[in-house]
């Protein structure tokens, strides 16, 4: 092979040059996350510099060169094979703002197959209400429930004290924890190839609905908004997402006639499911925190009005981040 070396290495030390500014900068910045431009850039440069190393390995000139050229694509080479993910700089707001909605968004046929199923509980425990309001004693979960609302908001309004002063970090941990368990309690149950995720869907989907319709026929129906919607809006959707997870888990199970193996679906959607709960748990840790510390004071502490304000506005917030947050990212995705 006849080639001018002189000419071979003017132009490939641009080149090799670029490759090295590169590697230097990974090496000063363990953390540092190159664009998707800037990736493809690397995998050219690295390629360009292996094939002129391997031009120069029949050549006995130009020793300093050839051991110049090896130095940076040897780097190359142990920084491509490199585990950087373990050393990767944790990087929550991009986690929280793009990574958790994304994975949200990639299974919205699971989501709404939890949100119907909620639904129909709903309605059918509305129904049973308005039908026989003695079915009270079965629907109800809480015994707080099964007193007549007209009395228990007439005692709420005029207690004139906190009723919780003192116990709010402690009434709000109850009800994360069991908020969390009935979530996992709907992740979990998944593996029941989704009949288990279902039973806690519905049964809760008529817990709600039970008690929406006994205040609504009693007239308190400004009371049960400004109550339930300040932590609901949260915490509902929260165990909707946690039920979306189960049915994803299922839906790993049970396969859809793919050719690949039970661990290979697993694995696929192990991260999703992950990412899901994770913010499940975070959306449970706020919904406890305004449940105990909003709530839980009605008129005349706090004015249902300012209450119900808060939970619209808040329920607006969190469709627009599930729906929206992180869009632009995902299009850029390589």
């Amino acid at each position: 092979m006849i080639l001018d070396l002189n000419k071979f290495i003017k132009e490939g030390r641009v080149i090799w040059t670029e490759l090295e500014t590169l590697l230097d900068r990974f090496e000063n910045d363990p953390h540092l996350a190159l664009t998707t431009a800037e990736i493809k850039r690397f995998h050219y440069l690295y390629q360009r510099s292996s094939a002129d190393l391997a031009k120069l390995m029949g050549f006995s000139a130009q020793q300093d060169v050839r051991v110049y050229l090896e130095s940076i694509v040897g780097r190359a080479f142990s920084l491509i094979h490199d585990t950087r993910r373990s050393r990767k700089r944790p990087r929550p707001f991009r986690w929280l703002f793009h990574t958790f909605p994304a994975a949200f968004r990639r299974h919205l046929t699971a989501f709404w197959l939890a949100t119907a199923i909620l639904t129909a509980g709903s309605l059918l425990g509305a129904a049973a209400m308005g039908i026989d309001q003695n079915a009270k004693q079965a629907l109800m979960p809480f015994s707080h429930l099964m007193q007549d609302p007209a009395d228990r908001v007439a005692k709420e309004e005029s207690a004139g004290r906190d009723r919780i002063a003192g116990h709010k970090s402690t009434f709000a941990s109850q009800l994360i924890s069991n908020n969390t368990r009935v979530s996992f309690l709907a992740l979990s149950l998944g593996i029941t190839w989704g009949v288990g995720t279902v039973l806690v869907l519905f049964s809760n989907g008529i817990f709600l609905g039970a008690t929406v319709a006994d205040y609504v026929m009693a007239g308190q129906t400004k009371f049960l908004i400004g109550w339930l919607l300040p932590h609901g809006s949260v915490e509902l959707p929260a165990i909707i997402l946690a039920s979306q997870a189960g049915f994803i888990l299922a839906g790993a199970l049970i396969g859809r006639g793919e050719p690949v193996s039970l661990k290979t679906r697993f694995r696929r959607v192990s991260a999703d499911l992950f990412t899901i709960m994770g913010g499940v748990c975070l959306m449970l840790l706020w919904a406890g925190f305004i449940e105990a510390f909003l709530s839980q004071y009605h008129e005349p502490f706090v004015s249902y009005d300012l209450k119900i304000l808060f939970g619209g506005l808040q329920c607006t917030g969190l469709v627009i981040f599930l729906w929206f947050s992180g869009r632009g990212r995902e299009k850029n995705r390589p």
